[in-house]
């Protein structure tokens, strides 16, 4: 099954919707948010198309040299002859692209909106409500280079993305994936904490050293009563 779209320039005439909008992280960071890469019918019909096609798994992995099972469902797509992929002891199957064709479509779509980009393989998440997230942590895999460019597109349920500057290894900083929401809005001001709203469609992309400095979370949010669809899209050379 392949969904056609059309990707959209100025999605309401507003020209406000599909701008890019960059955030100088410094030292050679940067995010990048599109609030809109396609229209909101077509985010809808990849929506419905990814929470029933993709063979969602919710593995058991290791944080911290303990075991749980992991606060989101998964699945993992790649080109032939990748290296594999391991994060926090899982080694997810690695589907083909040709197994899920509406996922070339998308990826089209990031392509097009990032000339020059060459991704070649996909990490999706699904979120299936506000106890559902992923703690602090960094895509520093060695398998993605010194300075991957990682493009992440979200479908259905708005939800919170949290940056924050990696701490100095003197420092000492306490883990705050449980912070109250209050508490975590007023860093937004804080040049070393930034705040983004992911909307259905929208597109975000980090760059440059932002895996080395930076760490980000998506949080555990009471209010969010409906599923969320993450896809990450990275290149492994």
């Amino acid at each position: 099954m392949s969904l056609r779209f059309k990707a959209i320039s100025d999605p309401d005439g507003s020209g406000s919707n599909s701008k890019e909008q960059k955030t100088d992280l410094g030292n050679g960071s940067e995010v990048a948010y599109v609030p809109r890469l396609l229209t909101s019918d077509e985010s809808w019909k990849f929506f419905d198309y990814l929470n029933k096609e993709i063979p969602w798994t919710r593995p058991t992995i290791r944080v911290f040299g303990r075991s749980h099972v992991q606060p989101r469902d998964t699945c993992y797509v790649a080109s032939e002859g990748l290296p594999e992929l391991i994060y926090s002891g899982y080694q997810p199957h690695a589907y083909s692209w040709d197994d899920f064709p509406s996922l070339k479509d998308i990826l089209d779509a990031v392509h097009k909106a990032l000339p020059g980009s060459t991704f070649n393989s996909l990490l999706l998440n699904r979120y299936k409500g506000g106890n559902d997230y992923v703690g602090w942590h960094a895509d520093d895999e060695k398998l993605y280079g010194p300075t991957p460019e990682i493009a992440s597109v979200s479908f259905g349920c708005e939800r919170e993305f949290l940056m924050k500057k990696k701490p100095n290894k003197s420092s000492q900083e306490r883990r705050s994936d449980d912070e109250p929401v209050s508490k975590r809005l007023k860093k937004s001001s804080n040049p070393d904490h930034h705040s983004f709203t992911l909307k259905h469609g929208s597109l975000l992309v980090m760059r440059g050293y932002t895996q080395r400095d930076w760490l980000h979370s998506v949080p555990k949010r009471s209010k969010a009563e409906a599923t969320r669809i993450n896809l990450t899209f990275r290149y492994v050379p």
